[in-house]
């Protein structure tokens, strides 16, 4: 999965919206955790694990 400048999903930051649901947690919580890790998916998910926990 790629557009057109060539980035593939896994290299962009998260849309909080997506985080949010994907880990079922509030997206304020989600928001916090992209400013924090940016485009780094594996440790934006792994924050978001132990905040559902």
């Amino acid at each position: 999965m790629s557009d057109t400048n060539g980035a593939s999903a896994s290299e962009k930051p998260y849309e909080a919206v997506v985080l949010a649901k994907k880990h079922r947690i509030s997206i304020e919580d989600a928001k916090e955790i992209i400013e924090k890790y940016g485009s780094d998916r594996k440790a934006a998910d792994k924050a978001a694990r132990r905040i559902a926990a």
